[in-house]
């Protein structure tokens, strides 16, 4: 089976466990076991989910020239996932800190440095995407310029614009043209998840998309076939914190995608991984392997 390509981004994440939303003010508190910092990013969830889930992958990322950038490659190393392609670009790796209460709330501050002013390597590009069928391009704007690129040379691109209400919107507007497979979250849009489907489909051509919608599960809207239906979460294990939810989402169903080309059994199984996953605290835990995600679909 061919690889899979991520290019997206590492930070180093920082979680707060608080009581509850709105924090009330307190000179010092010590939540005890409640603050950890791990590596984390929409590139680097992925890429460690899609590992754990027994796929060979290529992994590309721009990090800073600081302290951090051995713990991310030490921790890529635990993680068995190479990093040739990850490139010191920048003087500081990027940041976050997230914020999240009892009940899975959680607000997200991330700290990007410089990396939106900042290029990938076009030739290390080339050479990352070569045995790759399908590519995994984050939107972050290094990977702006490969999008046609990609898609040129016959690889299928997937990529998740998140939060999103305009179908013009001037950031993520080249990824949605670009993509053949797209994710991106209910939070904002301007009408129904079914009625925005449409207007992708109708604008874009969009061949599957795939719209969380957190709590309810997912939307997902396949143009050949001409489907389009919600797909119910299912609360496998008791909620931690639902950071990471979406790239867990995401991730399964590249997975379970590129070995079967099934869009209907993928989203299906990614309800599943997902709903496992917000188990725990951190965007990069919580992954089953393939054997547990079958074992799991079996039993559901």
């Amino acid at each position: 089976m061919d690889d899979i390509l991520i290019s997206g981004l590492i930070n180093i994440e920082t979680t707060l466990k608080v009581d509850a939303f709105p924090l009330t003010y307190e000179p010092v508190r010590y939540p005890f076991f409640g603050i950890n910092s791990t590596v984390s990013g929409v590139g680097y969830n992925i890429a460690k989910a899609l590992t754990v889930l027994d796929n060979q992958i290529r992994f590309s990322s721009l990090i800073g020239s600081d302290f951090a950038a051995g713990l991310v490659r030490q921790t890529l190393a635990e993680a068995g996932i190479d990093d040739t392609f990850i490139v010191t670009g920048m003087p500081h790796t990027a940041q976050s800190v997230i914020i999240y209460n009892r009940d899975g709330q959680r607000q997200i501050h991330t700290d990007l440095k410089d990396i939106q002013e900042r290029p990938y390597p076009s030739d290390l590009f080339t050479e990352a995407i070569a045995t790759c069928s399908l590519a995994i391009l984050c939107n972050i704007n290094f990977n702006r310029p490969f999008l046609q690129r990609a898609r040129q040379t016959g690889k299928i691109v997937a990529t998740d614009v998140h939060t999103i209400a305009d179908l013009d919107d001037e950031y993520n507007r080249d990824y949605m043209a670009a993509a053949n497979i797209l994710f991106m979250s209910d939070e904002r849009l301007p009408c129904s998840p079914e009625e925005w489907a449409r207007r992708l489909q109708n604008r874009y051509g969009t061949e599957i998309i795939v719209i969380g919608l957190g709590s309810e599960g997912a939307l997902l809207a396949v143009r050949d076939d001409h489907f389009m239906e919600r797909i119910p979460a299912v609360q496998v294990r008791s909620i931690v914190s639902t950071i990471g939810a979406g790239d867990a989402l995401f991730s399964a169903f590249i997975h379970v995608y590129h070995r079967c080309h099934d869009p209907h059994e993928a989203i299906k199984k990614a309800v599943l991984f997902a709903g496992y996953k917000i188990g725990t605290a951190g965007a990069a835990d919580g992954f089953l392997n393939n054997e547990e995600l079958e074992a799991l679909a079996r039993q559901y």
